[in-house]
């Protein structure tokens, strides 16, 4: 406690000096809680924090010069000078990372506990949350999830009244936390925040409990904040000085000295030997160099691994589209033990388009998971699993399902790896399906891939065929990058040559699907096989056409693009998605800069309406780009 404490009131003071650039959080008067709970835990156990983390670091073990060194933005920093107060990641002690957003701690420390799960490594994944998470839907997720899968999960709320400057008795309902735990089936408990022997005995049973695989608790400590939810924020116009001061006096640390004032001595020495060592660090810290800006954008992604694609064949056996991707997973998990899959009806039932059919009955309901209807917490979850040690596999069923967990995509699975500066994979894939046509409306038919190639941090695939589906699929299962998988419902049950042994196709690879010379149409998807009808139209006519398949947006093969471009100097790109800032937008962009020259006419774009999808027939038929306006949109072209 007195390490925490201070190094966090020297933090304090170097953040008035003006040695820390962003904000800082500290986590003075709430000691005992970390403390209490981090003494249970080793370094093999997982702590997933909030953006008051600082005391969780230091209590499951990380040295305070790495911490305040992350706070100057140093390169010997924690997380190398890239997370500052909020962003602290330590994976070689157990320190998964602090988060800056409310709540996904909680569907983390989910992850770590089914890693643990599926590992049987004895393991216990930590969550520690602030009172404005119990409000947020994570929660809700995370302890529902936990509880029905009897997770080796700990959940550890610092009620410390306040959601930055909101009380809590304002905000919530239910004035009390830990009680809430009964609505989810698990033990709960209400503490004295900072009573550290309390804490430690009621954290030291449910560690235990969640050890020998009793399941997860919840725990409120009820504590307070001393100083400002960040150092130089206005205090009292939500709080007064007198609460502050009333709460000082109930200072964990002084608690524990009045307990216990025979050892008065023993606590001074204590104090002078923290004094030093806190002193010692932030000499450390200042004398640091700062990263070097050249490593600015390293660890996006992962080294890629070298794969070589095979030579096609028609005299393979002809497989369905989802065919070809069962088998590629199927390979994937009995190789790998560490891959499972996690979405609603892919259990038994096989999933709703039949993407796990079989693997239930061969590799049993811990690997082949059904859920709740929870995108969020299981996306969330998964990141929290592939931060561990597992290969999460998230079946979506429809892209436009998995847009409500969207934060955890873009804001924690696509930035870990960076963040960690690579200390930490990110081996998850997301699948799922996309595209119109079957009236399904506008929640059901979604094709969001430009969105999500957006972000850095994330591969998108996006197969026209299933030789192509099987072997991107195998590839996206052996990759230590999150993987946006997205598969056109209308191509799902299409057939073509598949072989049986296992291969795997390389991302940013585009492939030239039709030689031709007068005309390139890049298309994804669906719209290949668009694209490839619209090209035998046009032989008859006397135009030839070159279509090329990107098959992943990210990375995008521009090379590849720029070849074909120059040898028919006409370009039209068809993207069944939005129009505006999208897909075809990028390659026009990249050829304009790049091709400008070898251009003999203005570059064309076709997709989709800019409009959500409509349900009756003649409405989705009008939003899609289909087979007859690609052979208009190349005549129109030619004619340039």
């Amino acid at each position: 406690m007195q390490v925490i404490r201070q190094t966090e009131e020297e933090l304090a003071r170097c953040h008035q000096r003006g040695l820390i650039h962003g904000a800082c959080h500290t986590y003075v008067g709430q000691e005992a809680i970390a403390v209490g709970v981090c003494a249970h835990l080793t370094a093999r156990d997982s702590v997933f924090s909030t953006h008051r983390g600082h005391g969780h670091a230091l209590a499951k073990g990380m040295p305070p010069r790495e911490l305040i060194a992350e706070l100057f933005g140093r390169a010997t920093g924690c997380s190398r000078g890239r997370g500052g107060s909020m962003h602290l990641f330590s994976p070689e002690i157990g320190m998964m990372g602090t988060s800056g957003i409310v709540g996904p701690c909680i569907l983390q420390a989910c992850g770590g506990g089914y890693s643990s799960k599926l590992l049987k490594n004895g393991t216990v994944g930590v969550a520690f949350f602030g009172d404005g998470a119990v409000n947020n839907g994570a929660f809700h997720e995370g302890l529902n999830m936990a509880s029905i899968w009897k997770l080796p999960a700990l959940f550890v709320c610092e009620n410390n009244q306040f959601a930055t400057e909101v009380p809590f008795a304002y905000a919530s309902g239910t004035p009390d936390v830990g009680r809430r735990a009964a609505n989810y089936g698990m033990p709960g408990f209400e503490v004295d925040g900072n009573d550290v022997f309390e804490i430690y005995r009621v954290a030291g049973a449910a560690v235990a409990r969640a050890r020998a695989g009793g399941g997860p608790t919840l725990i409120e400590c009820k504590t307070y904040r001393t100083r400002a939810h960040a150092e130089g924020m206005s205090d009292f116009t939500y709080r007064t000085r007198e609460d502050v001061a009333r709460w000082k006096e109930r200072c964990p640390i002084r608690r524990l000295a009045e307990r216990h004032a025979e050892l008065s001595s023993r606590f001074a020495e204590i104090e002078a030997e923290v004094a030093e060592l806190v002193r010692q660090a932030k000499e450390f810290a200042e004398a640091s160099a700062g990263p070097e800006p050249a490593l600015a954008t390293a660890h996006v992604y992962a080294e890629p691994r070298r794969v070589v694609e095979p030579a096609r064949t028609t005299a393979a056996r002809e497989r369905t589209f989802v065919a070809a991707t069962v088998e590629a997973l199927d390979h994937a998990m009995a190789h790998d033990p560490t891959i499972f899959v996690m979405g609603e009806g892919i259990g038994a039932r096989g999933g709703n388009f039949t993407t796990t059919q079989g693997l239930y009955a061969k590799y049993g309901a811990e690997r082949v998971c059904d859920t709740p209807i929870c995108e969020r917490g299981f996306v969330g979850l998964a990141c929290g699993a592939a931060m561990t040690g597992t290969r999460p596999v998230i079946d979506f069923m429809f892209i436009d399902f998995i847009n409500d967990s969207f934060g955890e995509i873009v804001n924690q699975i696509a930035k870990m790896q960076y963040m960690s500066s690579g200390r930490l994979k990110m081996p998850v894939l997301l699948r799922g399906c996309g595209g119109a046509g079957h009236s399904a409306a506008t929640h059901h038919s979604g094709m969001y891939h430009s969105i999500y190639a957006h972000v850095p941090g994330l591969r998108v695939a996006l197969p026209s065929n299933p030789f192509d589906a099987k072997g991107l699929m195998a590839h996206s299962l052996r990759c230590d990058d999150p993987v946006l998988f997205l598969e056109h419902r209308e191509l799902m049950q299409t057939k073509g040559p598949v072989p049986e042994e296992h291969y795997e196709i390389p991302f940013g690879r585009a492939r030239v699907v039709r030689p031709g010379t007068d005309v390139t149409v890049v298309a994804l998807s669906l719209m290949v096989q668009h694209a490839l009808r619209a090209a035998e139209t046009l032989a008859s006519e006397g135009v030839s056409v070159e279509v090329v398949d990107p098959r992943t947006v990210s990375p995008l093969d521009t090379e590849s693009i720029l070849q074909s471009v120059a040898k028919t100097g006409r370009l039209l790109i068809v993207d069944e998605a939005f129009g505006p800032c999208g897909f075809a937008s990028e390659i026009a962009a990249r050829v304009a800069d790049a091709g400008f020259n070898d251009l003999d006419a203005p570059i064309k774009r076709l997709h989709g309406a800019f409009a959500p999808t409509p349900y009756a027939p003649a409405l989705e038929k009008a939003v899609v780009p289909d087979v007859a306006q690609i052979v208009r949109a190349v005549r129109d072209l030619t004619e340039e």
